[in-house]
């Protein structure tokens, strides 16, 4: 069995892959869970109904068919290969992390949905006694609230999409997961490569709830202080 170590320069750089895969799509997706959620809130028919079956739709399919239907379906119009959208749509990068924002903006919007129904009423209503707008009310009352609800059960959903980047390998992407499997066809050793690679994924996974319990703990100071 060769010497594991030799294999870590190669991991290491697509553990760098894996990151920027993670973070990008991280943020994306939670800037879009915002838009989502407040469309989802809205009024209009019009805009709350295409929202709700979009969410629908993506957290009803498997991931897997959602990144090839944007890699390899996209490629499948003539109008987008000849329009400027196929300088973004032919790279296997930019393509992962479409597909990953958008599968996770559609879980979070859920996770925000909730935390902002379990929101006690007097909140709610305090903002109104206070003649707020709607918006101001989202702005300072009820988005940050629902935000400190949420950040458990997001920590979750952060762990799931770096879980979910190894299926970024599937479309030629090599991450930590499509270095492994080379690296595997090269040597054929493969319980090694494949423990050392769930090894740092254990580790990451570690630091990500680490994170979000420092994060949830800060974020409950200003709680704490006005019951004191």
């Amino acid at each position: 069995m060769t010497n594991v170590l030799t294999y870590l320069p190669d991991l290491f750089s697509g553990l760098a892959i894996t990151l920027i895969l993670m973070l990008a799509s991280v943020s994306i997706g939670f800037a879009l869970a915002i838009l989502l959620t407040l469309g989802s809130f809205s009024t209009y028919f019009f805009v709350k109904r295409p929202i709700d079956f979009f969410i629908f739709f993506v957290r009803g399919t498997p991931l897997l068919i959602q990144l090839f239907l944007v890699y390899y379906g996209m490629s499948q119009f003539e109008w987008i290969r000849n329009s400027v959208l196929w300088i973004i749509l032919r790279e296997p990068m930019a393509c992962a992390i479409i597909t990953l924002s958008i599968n996770t903006a559609c879980y979070t919007a859920i996770l925000l949905k909730g935390a902002i129904h379990s929101i006690p009423k007097n909140e709610i209503a305090a903002c109104d006694a206070l003649a707020m707008s709607k918006w101001l009310g989202l702005r300072h009352i009820i988005f940050p609230r629902a935000f400190r609800i949420a950040i458990p059960a997001y920590s979750n959903e952060v762990i799931i999409v770096l879980k979910c980047t190894s299926l970024a390998s599937t479309i030629t992407l090599l991450d930590l997961m499509g270095v492994t499997q080379q690296l595997i066809t090269e040597t054929y050793d493969t319980v090694s490569l494949y423990l050392i690679a769930g090894a740092i994924y254990l580790i990451l996974n570690t630091m990500i709830m680490g994170i979000f319990k420092i994060l949830n703990r800060w974020s409950q100071i200003p709680g704490q202080s006005i019951r004191k």
